[in-house]
């Protein structure tokens, strides 16, 4: 694990591989090198994988819980800006892919192209009001919680039933090291709406979503979709809101469509 200052924050990030820069960018549980794992092994032979861990969550320093979309927007910028990469590739979970969303939308000419996994416009730019308001309850009791009581409110909801033990027990141990403070700043955050930044989006962008998904679900996907000009979506068989960790061969292999038909396993995720 590496480290950087950004604004008075320090980052905590993987980074592995050469070549084209592309940028990971995890929920608002767990972190990035447990959420983006599995990408990081298949990705780092042809590009520079970055993992952040975001502010208030992993090895990185919590925000003020005031933070909103446009801080962590600000810090994710810094953050391309201190490590040097170039119009990277973006990449983002639930929370993460609302931050892409955000970020690609007000600094336009530095992603490359975005891939929206299991992503929202915000709770409340996605969700019904009443939805975002319970979810967004439910996060400030959550945080008072021991990790353990956490776990259990949380992790059945991250995946469908038929994931591997493994990969659930594996994911779990990342959210019982939960940030109380970070969690709320996040929390915050994830209940924002960012639709307006929709339309400002002039990148390739491919949606990726799983089919049992409770959190996000193909609704979800579907309005993304008619929102972001000239973006595709596929959407992996039974895979649940972890859908990058439940699927990892097929959500790359089943992106190939986007890029056209030669493109290569690697390439199907981020485009060149």
């Amino acid at each position: 694990m590496e480290y950087v200052e950004c604004g008075g924050l320090r980052i905590a990030y993987e980074r592995e591989g050469v070549g084209p820069p592309l940028v990971l960018l995890h929920g608002y549980v767990g972190d990035g090198l447990t959420t983006w794992r599995r990408q990081i092994d298949d990705l780092s032979d042809e590009f520079t994988v970055v993992a952040w861990d975001a502010p208030g969550a992993g090895g990185s320093s919590d925000p003020p819980e005031s933070f909103g979309v446009a801080g962590y927007v600000d810090c994710l910028a810094r953050f391309i800006s201190e490590l040097g990469l170039e119009r990277p590739h973006v990449a983002g979970l639930s929370f993460g892919g609302a931050l892409a969303i955000a970020f690609a939308g007000r600094h336009c000419a530095t992603p490359k192209s975005l891939v929206l996994a299991s992503a929202y416009a915000g709770w409340a730019g996605s969700l019904p009001a009443e939805v975002t308001e319970q979810r967004f309850r439910q996060a400030l009791q959550l945080s008072s919680l021991s990790p353990d009581d956490f776990v259990d409110a949380l992790l059945p909801t991250m995946f469908s039933p038929s994931t591997p033990r493994e990969v659930v027990e594996d994911f779990g141990t990342s959210l019982r090291a939960f940030h109380p403070a970070g969690f709320r700043a996040l929390a915050h955050a994830c209940a924002e709406n960012v639709r307006p930044d929709l339309s400002r989006i002039l990148v390739p962008s491919l949606l990726v979503y799983g089919e049992s998904d409770a959190r996000a679900p193909v609704g979800v996907a579907e309005d993304l979709r008619a929102a972001i000009a000239g973006s595709t979506l596929t959407v992996l068989p039974g895979a649940g809101h972890c859908c990058n960790l439940e699927s990892p061969e097929i959500s790359i292999v089943r992106c190939v469509p986007f890029y056209g038909p030669n493109t290569t396993k690697r390439d199907s995720w981020f485009a060149r």
